[in-house]
C-alpha cells in the first residue's frame, strides 16, 4: 500500500510552523473522543458500512467479530480510496460531500474508534491505512518547537492526523476491514456494546441488509428484509420483528438553511420516517427510553413510543438537535407522517397509546412535536365509530361513555352520534381522549338522551342489562316503557309483570306495569336495584295507586261513577295474591254493592247465606248484593273484609283496638297482676268484632270457637296470663242461655259444687273457648268473680265442699287484700249452713268457747277476720285461763309411748310437762278437752292427748286438718316426716285410751265429727284374749275406713305391743262357725300396707254383743324399734 507520507509531513510542518495549530487539533480530538461519539463506535462503524455500500449502489452487508482483544468490522461496498484515507486524516472534511444518499455528513464519526483503540488501522482492497498514538507521540517529540506543547498535555495528541502505511486485506468477500486493537480495559465495554446492538438500527440506515455480530465464534445476525409495501421485517437472530414504516420525502427550501453551514445547504433532501412495531397488524409501542434519531440515535429524547427517523441538524456536541427553521420544518413534516401512520394502521384501541399525552414531554423539541402531532390527529378522521355504519370520526365529533362496557355501547348505537367503542372509551385512556378533544358522556346524559326514544321493548331490556353495575342515584330519572304504552320518567315504583297476574284484567286500577318485553332477563333485576316492584298481586296491592284507589271507591261511588270495574279488578287482584283475611285492612273500604242497589264498605257487609248472617240481629250488618257475590272468589270477598264469620282485628297496642268493651277488658286483666308489677308490655293483640250484634249464641259459638288459635289464646303480660279479649268478653257475657259462663262451673268441677251450677252439655272446644272456672283459683283470678264467689259463700241456697271451706275464705282474704270490699251480711260455718254472727277461729282449743258458728280460716286468721268484719276467737274468749284442777301431772317424756313417740318426732324426748285434769274446766265454769300452756292441760282422753302433743310439735295441720286450720306459733315448725311421727306418738296415747275407755268412737279420736261413727274398740274384752289384745267392732258403713283406721294405728303402735311368738288370736284361732265368704279375700284385698303382713282372716262366730264377723290378724314390723304386733280387728261378716 502507498505510504501516505506526505500527509504527515504536510501535517508535521503545520504543527512545526504553528504549535497553536497542533494544539487545536489536538483539542478538537479530544472533545469528538470524549464528548459527541463517546459511545457511538458501533453505529459509526454500521454508518460507514452503509455509506460504503450507498456508494457502491448495492445493499451492504457488515461483520462485527470480537476476537480476544481485537475488533475487527468488515463491510461490503466501496473501497477506500485516498480521498477517504485524506478524509480520515482530516478533522470536518467528509469524502461525502456529493453523496447526498449517505448518512456521514461531518467526517468526524471515525473518531469514535479512539474511544476504545489507540492503534486503529482499516484495510481495503485498494487502500489500506492505519494510525498510532505511540507513533504520531514519537513524530511529534522529534520537533522541538511541539515539545513544550507536548510535555504540557502528558502526551497526549492526535492520533488520526498522521496516517501510516499499514499492510493486510480485509477478508473475503468484503471490501473493508476496520481493526481495532482494544487498549487494556476496553474489551469489556465494546463485548457489552456488541451484545445491545439492536437489528432496530438497520431503520436508520436501509443501505444495510444484514449486520453479523460475533463474539469468540459465535454469530448473532441481524438483517433486515426486503420491504413489504410498508411493512419491513427485521431479525435479530431467530427472532423477527415487523414494523410498520411510514417516510416522506422531500425538498427544503434554500431559505430555511441560510443559518446553516454551508456544506450542509447543499443537502436540502429530507427522508422523514416513523417506523412502529406491529404484530398481526396491531402496533406493538415502543418501551423504555425513546430518542430522535438524526439519523442514528441523539440524545434527544422523545416520548412518542415509535422510532422516528430524520435529518434534524445537530449542534456542535453532535448529540443534540438544534433549533431553527430546519428543525421546526422537519417537525411540521414529522407530525404530518405520524398521523398518517396512525391512519393507516388497523383501529385498534391501541392506538391510543401512542397519541401524545400532554405534560409528558421530556424537551422542547418533544414537546413541539407532541404538540403539532395532537393538532393533526384532532384534525384528522381517524377514530373508529361504535357504529359500523358510520364513517371514521374526528376526535373532536366523538364520544366516549364515562364508564363503558360492549353491552351499554352497543345499546345506544344510533342514540349518541360519534360514539366511541368501549374499548377506546376506557377511563385508562381518558387523558389522552382528552387531549384529543374526545366529549366524555357520563350517565346522566346517557338518561337525557334516551328520553323520547321510541324503540321496541327488546332495546330497553339491553340498555337495562347494560347498566346493572352503573351508579344507582344516577339512573333515578331512566324511561321505563309501560305495557299500556305510556312512559314513567323513573324506575321506581313501576310494576315489573309477573306471569301469575292477571294483568287484563286490571285496567281500571291504572297501574304503572312495565312493558314484559323491556322487563325481561337481567333488565327485571336492573330495574328492582332502581326501585321497581315485581308486579306479583301482593307487590300491585302494595302499590299506592291501588290502596287511594280502594279508599276514595265509596265517594267515587256516591259521586254516581261506576265503581264495579275497579272492585272487581281488587278482588281479582286479591284472589291472585291469596291474602288473608285481615292481613291489608284497608281493603275493608272498598266499595261493594248491598243487597239494597247501594254501596257499602267491604267491611260492613255480610256474604248472603254466610253462617255469620243466620247470627247476627237483622240490619245489624249490610248484606252482599248476591248476585255480585255469586261472581266472584269467596276468599276474596273475605280478604276484602265481606264477613262470612266473625272478623279479627290486630292492634299493638290495646287503645287501637275498636271493638266492644275493649276498655274493660283492658281494666279486667290489669287488675290480674301483681299489685307491684310493672305497667306490661302488650304484645300484638287480636280481638273479634261484632259480638255484640249476636242474637243467637248457640250457632255463634261454634264459629267462635273454631277461629284461628290468635284469637282465642291468652295473653302474656309480663309473665302473667291474662284471658283474650275474646274469651273474657264470652265468659262475662250473658251466652249461655242468658247465664255468664264465669258464673258456672266446668262441668268436672268437684271443688265448686254447690257454688255454682255446672254449665250446661257444650262441644268440646265451645267448652275449651269459655272455660268455666274449674276450681276456686280459676274464681279468685279475676276481682269481679271473687267478689261474686264471697256473696255465694254466704248464700244459704248454696252449700260448699267441706275441703274448699277450709281454705276459702283465707284465699279470698289474699286475692282481695288490695280491693275494697264491702262484708258480706252472712258467713258460711259449715258446708251446709251460714251464719249472720259467727267468730273466726285463731286457737284451736277456744272452739268450745265460742259457740258452733266457727269460720275456718285456712291458717289466716287476721286476714279472713279483716276481710267479713268479724272477730277473732281470741278476742271474744277474752283472757280465758284453766280453773280445774289437775289430777297428776307428769312430764310428757313419762308418758307411755313417749319414746316411740319422740322418735318418731325426731327428738331425743318430749318436752314439757303435762297435766291430766277429770274434768278440764276454764273461767267461766267452761269444759274443755285440752289447754295449751306450761304444763299442757287435757282431760285424760287420748284425743286431747294427742292434739296437745300436736299442738306443742307444731305439726298441728298436718295431724289435724279438721281443726280449723289454725297453725301454732312456735318458730321453726317443720313438716312431712315429723308430722307422721306426731302421727305415731298420737297413735301411742290412743292405745292407752282404749285401754280404758273400751266403747271409744271415731269420733273420740277426730274431734268435731257431728255424724255417727264406728267403735274404734269392742264393748268387751274376751276372756281368751291375749294379754294386751283388744277387739275393735265397726258399724257396715264404716268399714273400709275402720280398716285403714287400724292399719293406721297398727303403723303407729297404736295398739298394746306384745311379743309376736307369744301372741295367740283368741280362742286359739277356731271358730265355732264357717269362715263367711269373703274373709279370706281380706289377706290381699284391703291391709297392702308397707310392713304389715295380713296373717290370717278366719270367721269368728261372735256371741249376745258382738255380731258374727272376720277376724284378721296382722304382723306389723316397727322399723325404729324392730318389734312385731299383732291385732285382731273384728269386722262384720255382712261387709
Amino acid at each position: 500500500m502507498p505510504d501516505p507520507a506526505e500527509l504527515r509531513r504536510r501535517v508535521l510542518t503545520t504543527w512545526t510552523d504553528s504549535p497553536a495549530r497542533f494544539r487545536e487539533d489536538a483539542n478538537a480530538e479530544e472533545d469528538l473522543v470524549l464528548g459527541g461519539y463517546r459511545d457511538r463506535l458501533l453505529v459509526e462503524l454500521a454508518q460507514n458500512a452503509a455509506d460504503a455500500a450507498t456508494r457502491a449502489g448495492d445493499r451492504g452487508h457488515l461483520r462485527l467479530e470480537l476476537t480476544g482483544d481485537v475488533l475487527r468490522a468488515a463491510n461490503t461496498g466501496a473501497p477506500l480510496d485516498d480521498d477517504g484515507v485524506q478524509a480520515l486524516a482530516s478533522l470536518r472534511a467528509s469524502a461525502k460531500r456529493d453523496a447526498g444518499a449517505t448518512v456521514g455528513r461531518f467526517g468526524v464519526g471515525f473518531a469514535a474508534v479512539l474511544a476504545v483503540s489507540d492503534e486503529p488501522a482499516v484495510v481495503s482492497t485498494d487502500r489500506s491505512v492505519r494510525f498510532s498514538a505511540a507513533e504520531t507521540r514519537a513524530a511529534v517529540a522529534a520537533v522541538p518547537a511541539l515539545a513544550d506543547e507536548l510535555a504540557r498535555r502528558g502526551g497526549a495528541v492526535p492520533v488520526l492526523r498522521l496516517p501510516f502505511p499499514a499492510d493486510g486485506a480485509p477478508p473475503a468477500g468484503f471490501a473493508t476491514e476496520v481493526v481495532l486493537p482494544l487498549r487494556p480495559g476496553a474489551t469489556g465495554q465494546v463485548r457489552a456494546a456488541l451484545a445491545g446492538l439492536d437489528a432496530g438500527l438497520l431503520l436508520a440506515l436501509p443501505a444495510l441488509a444484514r449486520v453479523d455480530v460475533v463474539v469468540d465464534g459465535a454469530v448473532r445476525t441481524l438483517s433486515s428484509l426486503p420491504a413489504q409495501g410498508a411493512d419491513r421485517v427485521l431479525t435479530d437472530g431467530e427472532r423477527a420483528t415487523t414494523w410498520r414504516v411510514v417516510q416522506r420525502a422531500g425538498e427544503l427550501p434554500a431559505e430555511l438553511l441560510a443559518d446553516r453551514p454551508v456544506e450542509e445547504r447543499d443537502r436540502r433532501g429530507y427522508t422523514v420516517t416513523w417506523a412502529l412495531p406491529v404484530a398481526d397488524g396491531v402496533p406493538v409501542p415502543l418501551t423504555g427510553r425513546q430518542v430522535v434519531h438524526a439519523p442514528t440515535p441523539s440524545d434527544e429524547p422523545l416520548s412518542l413510543p415509535a422510532r422516528l427517523i430524520a435529518p434534524f441538524p445537530l449542534g456542535p456536541d453532535r448529540r443534540h438537535v438544534a433549533p431553527g427553521p430546519v428543525t421546526d420544518a422537519l417537525v411540521a413534516v414529522a407530525a404530518d407522517g405520524y398521523a398518517e401512520l396512525l391512519a393507516a394502521l388497523p383501529a385498534d384501541p391501541v392506538l391510543l397509546q401512542i397519541v401524545p399525552r400532554t405534560g409528558l414531554a421530556a424537551a422542547e423539541l418533544d414537546a413541539v412535536l407532541g404538540g403539532a402531532v395532537l393538532d393533526r390527529l384532532r384534525g384528522s378522521a381517524w377514530l373508529p365509530p361504535a357504529d359500523p355504519e358510520e364513517a371514521l370520526l374526528r376526535p373532536d365529533r366523538a364520544v366516549a361513555l364515562d364508564d363503558p362496557t360492549d353491552e351499554r355501547v352497543a345499546a345506544l348505537v344510533g342514540v349518541l352520534p360519534g360514539l366511541l367503542p368501549a374499548a377506546w372509551s376506557r377511563r385508562s385512556d381518558a387523558a389522552v381522549l382528552g387531549a384529543l378533544g374526545v366529549r366524555r358522556a357520563g350517565l346522566a346524559e346517557v338518561v337525557e338522551a334516551v328520553r323520547g326514544v321510541q324503540r321496541p321493548g327488546a332495546w330497553w331490556a339491553g340498555l337495562y342489562a347494560a347498566l346493572e353495575t352503573a351508579d344507582r342515584e344516577e339512573l333515578a330519572a331512566l324511561p321505563v316503557p309501560l305495557a299500556d304504552g305510556r312512559t314513567a320518567h323513573g324506575p321506581a315504583g313501576v310494576l315489573l309483570a309477573d306471569a301469575s297476574l292477571p294483568a287484563d284484567r286490571l285496567g281500571p286500577l291504572g297501574l304503572r306495569i312495565a312493558d314484559p318485553a323491556a322487563a325481561a332477563g337481567p333488565a327485571r333485576r336492573v330495574l328492582e336495584r332502581l326501585g321497581a316492584r315485581p308486579a306479583t298481586a301482593a307487590a300491585v296491592l302494595a302499590d299506592p295507586g291501588v290502596r287511594a284507589a280502594v279508599e276514595s271507591s265509596l265517594d267515587e261511588a256516591d259521586d254516581g261513577a261506576d265503581v264495579g270495574p275497579l272492585a272487581v279488578a281488587v278482588l281479582t287482584l286479591v284472589a291472585a295474591a291469596g291474602t288473608a283475611p285481615g292481613e291489608l285492612p284497608w281493603l275493608a273500604e272498598l266499595a261493594l254493592p248491598d243487597d239494597d242497589g247501594g254501596w257499602a264498605p267491604a267491611g260492613e257487609l255480610v256474604r248472603p247465606g254466610s253462617p255469620l248472617a243466620d247470627v247476627l240481629a237483622p240490619g245489624s250488618l249490610g248484606v252482599l248484593d248476591p248476585g255480585f257475590a255469586a261472581g266472584q272468589d269467596g276468599a276474596a270477598l273475605r280478604a276484602v273484609g265481606v264477613l262470612d264469620t266473625f272478623a279479627l282485628l290486630t292492634a299493638e297496642d290495646p287503645d287501637d283496638l275498636d271493638v266492644d268493651r275493649a276498655e274493660e277488658w283492658v281494666d279486667a286483666v290489669l287488675d290480674r297482676l301483681p299489685a307491684d308489677a310493672p305497667p306490661p308490655v302488650w304484645p300484638p293483640l287480636t280481638a273479634v268484632r261484632d259480638l255484640e250484634l249476636v242474637r243467637d249464641w248457640d250457632r255463634a259459638l261454634p264459629l267462635l270457637a273454631a277461629l284461628p288459635v290468635a284469637a282465642l289464646a291468652d295473653v302474656d303480660l309480663g309473665g302473667t296470663a291474662v284471658p283474650g279479649y275474646l274469651r273474657w268478653w264470652l265468659r262475662t257475657s250473658p251466652v249461655l242461655h242468658g247465664a255468664r259462663p264465669d258464673r258456672l262451673r266446668a262441668p268436672d268441677a268437684v271443688e265448686l259444687q254447690g257454688l255454682y251450677d255446672p254449665v250446661p252439655e257444650l262441644p268440646a272446644d265451645v267448652l275449651a273457648l269459655l272455660r268455666p272456672p274449674a276450681a276456686v283459683a280459676d274464681v279468685l283470678a279475676d276481682v269481679e268473680d271473687a267478689l261474686d264467689l264471697l256473696d255465694r259463700l254466704g248464700d244459704p241456697g248454696r252449700t260448699v265442699g267441706p275441703a274448699a271451706l277450709r281454705t276459702v275464705y283465707a284465699d279470698l282474704a289474699a286475692a282481695l287484700a288490695d280491693v275494697d270490699v264491702e262484708p258480706p251480711r252472712r258467713v258460711r260455718v259449715a258446708p251446709d249452713r251460714v251464719s249472720d254472727e259467727a267468730v273466726v277461729l285463731d286457737a284451736p282449743w277456744l272452739q268450745p268457747l265460742v259457740g258452733p258458728d266457727v269460720v275456718p280460716a285456712g291458717g289466716a286468721p287476721g286476714p279472713v277476720a279483716d276481710l267479713l268484719d268479724l272477730p277473732l276467737a281470741s278476742e271474744q274468749a277474752g283472757r280465758a285461763r284453766v280453773t280445774s284442777r289437775a289430777a297428776r301431772t307428769v312430764r310428757w317424756a313419762e308418758v307411755p309411748g313417749a319414746g316411740l313417740a319422740a322418735a318418731r318426732l325426731g327428738v331425743p324426748e318430749l318436752p314439757g310437762s303435762v297435766a291430766v285434769h277429770p274434768t278440764l274446766t276454764v273461767t267461766g265454769g267452761r269444759t274443755v278437752a285440752w289447754w295449751p300452756g306450761e304444763p299442757d292441760a287435757v282431760d285424760g282422753s287420748p284425743a286431747a292427748l294427742g292434739r296437745a302433743l300436736a299442738w306443742r310439735s307444731g305439726v298441728w295441720s298436718l295431724h289435724h286438718p279438721k281443726g280449723g286450720g289454725v297453725r301454732p306459733p312456735p318458730a321453726g315448725r317443720r313438716a312431712g316426716c315429723r308430722g307422721r311421727r306426731a302421727a305415731a306418738a298420737a297413735g301411742v296415747l290412743t292405745a292407752l285410751w282404749c285401754t280404758s275407755q273400751p266403747r271409744a268412737t271415731l269420733a273420740q279420736l277426730v274431734p268435731g265429727r257431728r255424724t255417727a261413727a264406728p267403735a274404734l274398740c269392742s264393748r268387751r274384752v274376751p276372756e281368751d284374749r291375749p294379754r294386751g289384745g283388744r277387739r275393735m267392732r265397726h258399724g257396715t258403713r264404716w268399714t273400709a275406713r275402720a280398716l285403714g283406721v287400724a292399719a293406721a294405728l297398727a303403723l303407729g303402735a297404736a295398739v298394746v305391743v306384745a311379743p309376736a311368738a307369744s301372741a295367740t288370736p283368741p280362742g286359739g284361732g277356731t271358730g265355732g262357725s264357717a269362715p263367711p265368704v269373703g274373709c279370706a279375700e281380706l289377706t290381699t284385698a284391703r291391709l297392702a300396707l308397707p310392713g304389715t303382713t295380713v296373717t290370717s282372716a278366719v270367721s269368728d262366730p261372735g256371741d249376745a254383743t258382738t255380731p258374727a264377723s272376720c277376724r284378721v290378724t296382722l304382723t306389723v314390723t316397727h322399723p325404729p324399734a324392730g318389734d312385731a304386733v299383732t291385732v285382731w280387728v273384728h269386722l262384720p261378716t255382712d261387709t
